[in-house]
């Protein structure tokens, strides 16, 4: 199979390839090896390669064959190792399957690496020491987001058609719009963490996927969506498939449009424009959209303080119980500046302080389910900004405390963390773009209506499509 005719089909064209015998599965794998060789030394997006293992026989499973990428952290595979981008875990390796990888082998998917990722995932740019920066293939002097920003480059070069992602204060949905992706951030308990543990950061994070096509994420989230024994709470299971919303008409959806973030950077002029257009095309297909302003619940000030101590408290025994089975130092040695600067901070907040932040977390997730009262969804950019240049996260980070690392991440992606807080499913579209710099556009929804943003994903695909888009640094070439 000629790597061309491999990267140009998606995780759903590859399948029906396989299922008709018109290519194996070993061919196919044998092609995205190839891919990995022609594009990951300009985009480091890829940290290792595994060998194709067994697959499903053809027609047995959806994505029976297609291969497939995990980010090096927020699932498990056994035997393989699991180093979460940081030093203090290198080496580690996973005992058994998480639920999740378990579904990934179920769906059919081929396994062949995993991703980059910032150290702990804690960070929106994926420039960690461990493995070194990930590059956009729009333009490698550029971030590919964070914390998915591997599998971000990895399916916008063409690597693979889809690929796992998380999103615990917008790394699906950052890395979607630095790359030209489709991400979708699932709501809250719609797919299970377990069995290792039962919701990460107290609910702010999700598991999912970034994909070239909105069909293939659709698909993705249908074959891995719904609980496993033991998870705490989960979402209602969904009347029909995802990917049969993908293909219904939305109807007329009253759209809010919320311009200026709830922090202080506003968004920069081409990112105002393409909210713009994306406003213009709404309308153009029969949608009624006004532009107003959002209250979020909490000051943007202590939305940042209760994120910030919700976020170390939590990093703070996952990093000692990493430096244990290591048998590693937590020190300069093994963790970057700010993630040791954030573990410290850690360990400083108190339960009261903790308890109120979680407070927190439910002011602004019913603030937002007033919201959805008046509206269907919410429609603000993904980012303020195009992808940024490598190096501007790290600008003086070292002088950082935890509050100020977390402070400055949030004013880099001042639109996405809300959505994590109050738990509701969001997705960035490839709408636009500035000099050849992708511009995703996000869409939020209440409360376990991912059906809702599937109808309208769909729908925009159709109207402003996106998959022939390729980016310089590109397998199919």
């Amino acid at each position: 199979m000629k790597i061309s005719e491999y990267a140009s089909r998606d995780a759903v064209g590859l399948a029906e390839l396989i299922a008709r015998g018109e290519v194996t599965p070993a061919e196919v794998a044998d092609a995205a090896a190839r891919a990995v060789e022609a594009v990951n030394p300009w985009i480091n997006a890829v940290v290792e390669t595994w060998p194709a293992e067994d697959t499903p026989a053809p027609g047995s499973a959806p994505f029976a064959g297609v291969p497939f990428l995990v980010k090096d952290l927020g699932v498990s595979m056994a035997g393989k190792r699991s180093e979460l981008g940081s030093r203090l875990a290198e080496g580690s390796v996973a005992s058994e399957d998480s639920f999740l990888m378990r579904r990934f082998r179920r769906a059919g998917l081929v396994t062949i690496g995993r991703t980059t990722t910032p150290e702990m995932a804690y960070s929106t740019t994926t420039e960690p020491v461990f493995s070194g920066a990930t590059r956009n293939p729009w333009a490698l002097d550029r971030s590919a987001g964070g914390s998915s920003g591997g599998s971000g480059a990895a399916v916008a070069a063409g690597i693979v058609p889809i690929a796992h992602a998380t999103d615990a204060a917008g790394s699906i949905r950052i890395p979607a719009s630095c790359n030209g992706l489709f991400g979708l951030k699932p709501t809250r308990g719609r797919v299970s963490h377990g069995p290792g543990v039962d919701e990460i950061f107290n609910g702010l994070a999700v598991q999912g996927g970034v994909s070239r096509t909105v069909r293939d994420s659709a698909v993705l989230l249908d074959l891995i969506e719904g609980p496993e024994p033991g998870d705490p709470y989960y979402a209602a299971r969904p009347e029909r498939s995802y990917a049969a919303e993908a293909q219904l008409d939305p109807g007329t959806l009253r759209v809010a449009v919320l311009r200026q973030p709830w922090g202080g950077r506003r968004p920069t002029e081409p990112v105002s424009a393409a909210l713009t257009d994306t406003v213009q095309l709404l309308e153009s297909l029969g949608h009624e959209v006004e532009e107003v302003a959002l209250e979020l619940g909490v000051s943007w000030e202590e939305f940042i303080l209760a994120n910030a101590r919700m976020w170390t408290a939590n990093l703070a025994p996952w990093i000692d119980g990493i430096a244990a089975a290591t048998g590693r130092p937590v020190d300069e040695t093994t963790l970057e500046p700010v993630v040791l600067a954030s573990y410290r901070h850690g360990h400083q907040v108190t339960a009261d302080e903790f308890v109120r932040a979680l407070a927190m977390r439910n002011v602004v997730s019913r603030t937002f389910a007033r919201h959805f009262e008046r509206y269907d969804l919410l429609l603000s950019p993904t980012l303020p900004e195009p992808p940024v240049p490598l190096g501007v996260y790290g600008d003086g980070a070292d002088q950082l405390d935890g509050l100020g690392w977390l402070d400055r991440l949030f004013d880099r992606s001042p639109y996405t963390a809300a959505a994590n807080v109050s738990g509701v499913p969001s997705m960035s579209v490839p709408l636009a773009s500035d000099h050849g710099l992708p511009i995703g556009m996000q869409f939020t929804a209440g409360f376990g209506r991912e059906d809702l943003l599937f109808r309208l994903a769909g729908q925009l695909e159709r109207a402003a499509p996106w998959a022939h888009r390729r980016p310089p640094v590109w397998a199919g070439e």
